[in-house]
């Protein structure tokens, strides 16, 4: 059963989380961390001796890829790569034979925000979520031609959009070529609980496995279907789709405290230049979102983004998780209840997207 504990024995947990080694929150042995627009750092842990391959795609094997480096034994390589071009690497143990494939989280995009894969996180069984199939972002109304190349190469099947009518009238996505779908709501619907979303308060978390539920069920609909990879996304690809991302690695058996450092990592991921666009208030008098975002725009200091926890360092993604709790008993009571999973789904998305 995938469970979560009360919020405040998990305020203490993330306190004790955020205080750990990278390597010792995430559980991989590998990471790939982009250093400059050409250049990334591949760095593991646990391997006395590796051989290093560049991978093209997803599916690379040790004999298809491109030789970096043998016998490495500084666990650590840096590696020029194109302009647009995301990081995919295998590395052999030496001792074993085994071979840990790690991608760049993070889509390399010139006008993009808090596009990753959530891929390489550890799930259920010892096992780890699969790269290259699901990926969150925030809005792409201005991806650059170059991003949309780059898009291309990740081989989309679908893309789920989390956010208002109003968001998408004001900033419709760049992605054409990939199916498209949306649940209507209004932007006054997310706001009601609080009134204001700069907040980012617990009282919008509280309401999101509500408001969620309709496009939860097209995520895992889609995921079901196991058609190829599929990306979600909100306007800041934090909150809405910080949420949908908790649910969809908890049902895949990622740890929590994985979950909720993959949450926070959007403060410093995001580009709110690259979320909306430049408007005219004027131009959309009934937008309720308009009128948000237009004061966001006035306003630069709200632009930067900030810490998505409270006062007490309590992250504001707990909030959802704890309502989850207390309505469904659990993220496994919440996914059979009320998005309609049943334990052959969980099984079989567990065998299709972790490895």
């Amino acid at each position: 059963m995938i469970r979560f504990r009360t919020l405040t024995s998990l305020t203490a947990l993330v306190a004790i989380t955020l205080a750990l080694p990278v390597a010792a929150q995430t559980g991989q042995p590998i990471e790939v961390v982009r250093t400059a627009p050409t250049t990334v750092d591949v760095r593991w842990t646990g391997i006395k001796a590796a051989d290093l391959f560049r991978a093209d795609t997803p599916e690379a094997t040790v004999a298809t890829a491109t030789p970096v480096s043998a016998n490495d034994r500084d666990r650590h390589e840096t590696v020029t790569l194109p302009v647009g071009t995301r990081g995919w690497f295998l590395v052999r143990d030496r001792a074993t034979g085994t071979v840990t494939r790690a991608v760049e989280r993070v889509v390399p995009l010139e006008q993009g925000s808090n596009f990753r894969d959530i891929g390489g996180y550890p799930a259920a069984g010892g096992k780890t979520v699969r790269w290259g199939m699901i990926y969150r972002a925030g809005a792409t109304p201005l991806l650059s031609d170059a991003d949309l190349a780059t898009v291309g190469t990740l081989r989309l099947n679908a893309m789920v959009d989390l956010r208002s009518d109003e968001e998408r009238q004001l900033a419709p996505t760049r992605i054409d070529g990939v199916r498209y779908t949306a649940v209507g709501y209004s932007m006054k619907r997310l706001m009601a609980a609080s009134g204001s979303l700069p907040s980012n308060g617990s009282a919008v978390y509280r309401g999101m496995p509500v408001l969620l539920t309709p496009q939860l069920r097209l995520v895992f609909d889609l995921l079901k279907r196991h058609e190829g990879p599929i990306e979600y996304n909100c306007s800041a690809g934090q909150d809405r789709t910080g949420f949908v991302t908790a649910i969809v690695l908890s049902a895949l058996g990622t740890p929590r405290e994985v979950i909720v450092k993959d949450y926070l990592a959007s403060t410093a991921l995001r580009h709110p230049e690259y979320e909306m666009p430049r408007f005219d208030p004027a131009a959309f008098p009934d937008n309720y979102a308009a009128k948000l975002f237009a004061y966001y725009q006035s306003k630069p200091e709200l632009a930067k983004p900030q810490p998505l926890m409270e006062a007490d360092g309590t992250p504001f993604l707990l909030a959802a998780l704890d309502e989850v709790e207390k309505r469904w008993g659990s993220v496994d009571g919440y996914l059979k209840r009320e998005i309609g999973l049943t334990n052959a789904d969980i099984t079989a998305l567990r065998a299709n997207y972790t490895e």
